[in-house]
């Protein structure tokens, strides 16, 4: 048995390129692990299972996470099982990257119980066929991501001790986010401040004035996240960010800090 901590990820620029013939889109987004988690837990079995503590995430084929164990066991050319559980933290429909960061969490188990038959690259490919934010995931830190998102390089943009994370009550979808897109493109965003093309695009009244009350708040930044719904403010030191958090009696907030590591080895 292997357990890990998966990291979420906030964006702190996201803009779209284009649209590729595959009906994916092209990105440029900055993107940072932040110390927000899911702990997975892995352990080799005869068939692939599921289990959640978030009743909303389903447990059959269509979990992310047996995705990846199915994809990975096709890869190695052998029938295999495992036995998942996901006490889940990160909230879903939030642009968070819960679910890419469990994905990613059961990829690196699984190489792991298996005697790490996959070297990195061919992890990070395998990573990229379940979901564009999982190869982010499977690494973290701050990265500068292009393409669908999986072409990646270290970055040092942003550099914030602390960040307050708010989601209202309501979640968006990624697909519906992307096809709002394509029926009504946004032009390209020529700054280097935060940005988010999708926050943009909603104009939603709750978003915006969680993004404009955690300025008021103190934060030096603030912006929506993925496609949302989570808004993200960056402090420069903790105090104020909790102290944030009392302004949003009724969202989820997590104060937390910049990680280094998409996916933390707990024990085994």
């Amino acid at each position: 048995m292997i357990t890990l901590i998966a990291n979420a990820k906030i964006n702190l620029f996201l803009d779209i390129i284009s649209k590729r013939s595959d009906g994916y889109h092209d990105l440029e987004t900055v993107m940072q692990s932040v110390d927000l988690s899911d702990i997975v837990t892995v352990e080799t079995a005869d068939k692939i299972t599921v289990d959640c503590s978030d009743p909303m995430i389903p447990e059959n084929e269509g979990n992310i996470c047996y995705k990846s164990a199915d994809l990975f066991f096709a890869l190695l050319g052998k029938r295999g099982g495992a036995e998942i559980y996901i006490e889940k933290r990160i909230p879903h429909g939030a642009g968070l990257g819960g679910g890419s960061a469990d994905a990613a969490a059961v990829l690196r188990g699984l190489n792991r119980l298996y005697d790490h038959p996959f070297n990195e690259e061919t992890l990070l490919k395998l990573g990229a066929k379940i979901g564009a934010d999982v190869p982010f995931c499977m690494t973290g830190g701050q990265k500068r991501c292009l393409g669908i998102g999986n072409d990646m390089e270290n970055a040092s943009v942003y550099d914030w001790s602390d960040y307050l994370i708010v989601k209202p009550h309501f979640s968006c979808g990624t697909k519906a986010a992307y096809a709002q897109y394509d029926e009504d493109p946004m032009p390209r965003h020529d700054g280097t401040d935060v940005y988010n093309v999708f926050r943009a695009l909603y104009q939603n009244t709750t978003i915006n004035d969680i993004v404009q009350n955690l300025k008021a708040l103190g934060a030096q930044a603030a912006e929506l996240t993925g496609s949302g719904s989570a808004v993200f403010g960056a402090f420069d030191d903790r105090k104020s960010a909790i102290n944030a958090a009392k302004a949003f009696p009724s969202c989820f907030t997590a104060v937390c800090r910049p990680a280094s590591k998409g996916i933390v080895l707990i024990d085994d």
